[in-house]
């Protein structure tokens, strides 16, 4: 880390410095602002240290130091800096290059991404909100009279502003308290914690200490004569003791044939006693658990050829089949990482998936591993970005966030799933890809980036294949897995011979009944999350819509409310029609909970499981439904695409697409190609250990050339037709695309705005400005909208010069009064 030190004499002079330093500020303003130090203050001030600063008439921030200077600004007179927030630097000068990257890259002020970057309790503003922790073992006694001024107007408020604060004690450089106060665990900024984590605990027996020789056991086994269900619970306690340490009460049931009731009972003597132990939530169901493992020969050739790669190459793209064993070359890459001194950055699309993949790396990592998503609270992800400033984690995995952390010396970034959408930002600035920005992130540690995904982005494999990255394939599953069996349903056909029941075909039915009585398990995929999609009035045609969006309002049974999707509105079911005024509105569609209801309709035996938005709110909502379909909790799992996403569950044989259209009919450049690794990645949840796996699709579309490369397991065909498709239209990886969106209340104005700024760029930049169009979703939170897109040559055109012909353009734009309250929202790279 740099360190900018300046002497406190000036020694020509003999009068102390005077020190201007340059602040990033948590706003989308366009330049960052100079403020003066105190002199008292010249000995704190760093790079990468918070500041507090006035900006405005009343607004209090904490900004970031950016440069240090002796020079004044010349155009404005500087504000002085309230006070220093840290004693070292919470980010090192790389960080900040990394978000000038970001904001040149994707056209966004350098704010919003340090806005994106930290931690909510770290970049603390007047009006940050602050609770007292609910830690009954809190000593107050040895709180500061100022501190304790704080915690009891807490208690009466509940809740302060940092301005509130301001005014209790009646000073502006209230944050030194508050961080002190945060950090001994007195307060909580921004968000309460409103649920705990709990390890997963199973509960083993012990035989009572007096029954450890052979005499007490033998007085023992006398003294149940007459209870010979207890006693043959106790023969077989003792015979599993001789195989294994850890014996549940299912261990002797299954071995003795006794019921609960016997084991109850010796409980209750004292004979056995209970252990709660905590467990993985994955043990005795992967390979991948074991710490000793050993490469298969497949994966041992493609261990070799990454480390041959990486020697040329910085960037690798590691192509390898749904249960291959990725996952595992991940791990000794790492481990060799770790052992060059250097940390490693594993990246993953889905917060859903940390809860799996920590657990296997925490038998390898231990203490130096850390997890870092949105689902923590702001106390905890500060909690692991000091930690990892400290260089106490050497190990991390997150989500697209975990780009952001003040990462000393990394030598290695995993991107799994490279090839997920999840990975980009499209709401709010900065709209970064975290895959690119890893790559960027990389270059700048000068480490190695290894992609991985059994059906890789176009734009990367076409990068492999033109000698950018480096290209490893692991094209067989581990041990003796075999790929799994894929059926297509016609559902026209199907229901034609009246095999239709509800949504589901005969042989889908009868292949979950066959899967549950065998004690295996089943998912279910439907990518739309609710109860019914719309309501539609059979009379006249209405159909419920949101107040503030043009979308159709979804019905979740959960709440009985009908929900928007976009804006987060909703209202109580519509009976009678408000149109016409007749009862006859009728539901359209189908998601996740209709699907469950409709299934327990047709199977009512079944233990059914949903995996949506809905099901997993909360910190470890994720984890909680994985756990239990992984503990065999439950006989099948429905999901939208959130179950696609490598997750690992061992006792799974049969996977079922309820409908393929609407994926494939999606108005994208990109619906065909996220159709093929959507319906791969479900189909790759089957059939991962010995037993085979079955995949069956229902479609009405049976003979389409996406469900054929699925079904033969041809990514490669798929790649070739997209690419042609895409050089003839001129579509990445060809070409780049930027997005502008022009929103405003007023659709008139909306729409005289957006031609005029399209006509502004058609003087730079000709027939690759294409619009302004309305986009499928045309009026969001009241807005409408209408889209630009941009498409640039990748050959022979400067993309930086492009860049600032648009903020030209965008400059003249805001220079026009007609356009007043107009906004531009920009998305570079919009896929």
């Amino acid at each position: 880390m740099l360190f900018l030190f300046m002497s406190q004499l000036d020694l020509s002079s003999g009068n102390r410095k005077t020190l201007f330093v340059e602040v990033v500020l948590p706003l989308a303003i366009a330049k960052t602002y100079t403020y003066r130090v105190p002199q008292e203050l010249n000995d704190k001030v760093q790079i990468g240290v918070r500041v507090i600063v006035q900006f405005g008439r009343n607004k209090i921030y904490s900004g970031i130091v950016r440069t240090i200077t002796t020079e004044a600004p010349q155009q404005y007179e500087a504000k002085y800096i309230l006070d220093v927030a840290d004693q070292t630097p919470i980010l090192h000068e790389r960080q900040l290059e990394l978000w000038d990257w970001i904001a040149e890259y994707y056209m966004c002020y350098v704010g919003d991404v340090m806005q994106a970057a930290l931690p909510a309790a770290l970049k603390m503003a007047s009006e940050t909100k602050i609770v007292a922790s609910d830690d009954p073992n809190l000593d107050r006694s040895a709180v500061s009279d100022k501190g304790y001024m704080i915690l009891e107007a807490l208690d009466i408020a509940g809740e302060l502003s940092v301005n509130d604060v301001i005014k209790i004690l009646g000073q502006k450089t209230v944050f030194p308290l508050l961080r002190s106060l945060f950090e001994h665990g007195y307060i909580l900024i921004s968000e309460e914690i409103k649920e705990r984590y709990k390890p997963k605990t199973k509960a083993y027996l012990r035989l009572a200490s007096e029954f450890n020789d052979a005499d007490g056991r033998r007085e023992l086994l006398d003294s149940l004569n007459r209870a010979p269900k207890q006693q043959d619970a106790i023969i077989a306690f003792i015979q599993l003791l001789k195989t294994k340490n850890d014996i549940s009460r299912q261990d002797v049931m299954e071995a003795s044939g006794c019921g609960a009731g016997a084991i109850t009972g010796l409980i209750d003597k004292g004979v056995l006693t209970v252990e709660e132990k905590v467990v993985s939530r994955f043990e005795g169901t992967d390979i991948l658990l074991s710490p000793d493992f050993t490469f298969s020969e497949a994966q041992q050739t493609a261990y070799d050829k990454i480390k041959l790669e990486f020697k040329e190459k910085d960037v690798n793209l590691l192509h390898g089949v749904t249960a291959s064993g990725k996952t595992q070359l991940y791990i000794r890459l790492i481990e060799e990482t770790l052992a060059q001194g250097k940390t490693a950055l594993y990246l993953l699309p889905e917060i859903a998936l940390t809860a799996q993949i920590t657990e296997r790396l925490k038998l390898h990592f231990g203490d130096k591993l850390g997890v870092y998503h949105s689902k923590f609270n702001d106390n905890e992800r500060a909690e692991v970005w000091h930690k990892v400033n400290n260089s106490e984690f050497k190990v991390v995995v997150g989500a697209r966030s975990s780009v952001f952390l003040p990462f000393h010396n990394l030598g290695l970034i995993i991107v799994d799933e490279e090839h997920e959408n999840s990975y980009k930002q499209y709401d709010p600035a900065p709209r970064y890809h975290a895959r690119d920005t890893a790559i960027y992130l990389a270059h700048q540690h000068q480490a190695k980036v290894l992609l991985g995904s059994a059906t890789p982005s176009v734009e990367s494999y076409y990068n492999a294949k033109a000698g950018k990255y480096g290209l490893i394939e692991l094209l067989e599953r581990y041990g003796e897995a075999k790929m799994p069996e894929i059926q297509i349903i016609d559902i026209t056909a199907a229901s034609r011979k009246e095999e239709m029941f509800s949504y589901f075909s005969a042989d889908l039915l009868r292949e979950i009944d066959e899967a549950v009585k065998r004690k295996e398990q089943v998912i279910l995929f439907q990518n739309r999350r609710g109860h019914t999609p719309f309501l539609q009035c059979g009379t006249c045609g209405y159909v419920a819509k949101c107040i503030n969006c043009d979308v159709s309002l979804t019905f979740h049974k959960s709440s009985n409310l009908m929900h928007c999707h976009y804006c987060g509105f909703s209202e109580e079911l519509v009976q009678t029609c408000p149109a016409c005024g007749l009862p006859n509105m009728q539901s359209k569609g189908f998601g996740t909970e209709r699907v469950e209801e409709e299934l327990e309709l047709q199977l009512p035996n079944l233990r059914i499981g949903r995996l949506d938005l809905d099901s997993t709110k909360g910190k470890y909502g994720f984890d909680k439904v994985i756990s239990a379909f992984d503990n065999q909790e439950y006989d099948v799992l429905i999901g939208t695409q959130m179950i696609t996403k490598g997750l690992d569950f061992g006792n799974v044989t049969l996977i079922g697409i309820i409908n393929a259209d609407s994926m494939i009919n999606f108005p994208d450049f990109r619906a065909y190609e996220r159709a093929f690794s959507l319906f791969s990645q479900v189909s790759g949840r089957a059939g991962r250990r010995q037993t085979p796996g079955k995949v069956i699709i229902q479609t009405n579309t049976p003979n389409h050339r996406i469900l054929e490369q699925v079904t033969n397991h041809n990514y490669l065909d798929m790649f070739m037709t997209e690419v042609t498709e895409r050089k003839n239209y001129q579509y990445p990886p060809f070409y780049r695309l930027i997005k502008l969106d022009v929103k405003h209340t007023d659709q008139d104005l909306v729409n005289h705005a957006a031609k005029n700024l399209a006509s502004l760029l058609r003087q730079q930049l000709g027939a690759r400005v294409l619009g302004p169009e309305p986009p499928l979703v045309a009026r969001v939170r009241n807005n409408y909208i209408q889209t630009i897109t941009l498409k640039i040559e990748r050959q022979q055109i400067s993309i930086v010069k492009v860049k600032e012909l648009i903020k030209q353009a965008l400059l003249h734009f805001e220079l026009d009064k007609k356009n007043k309250g107009v906004r531009v929202q920009i998305d570079v790279d919009p896929y």
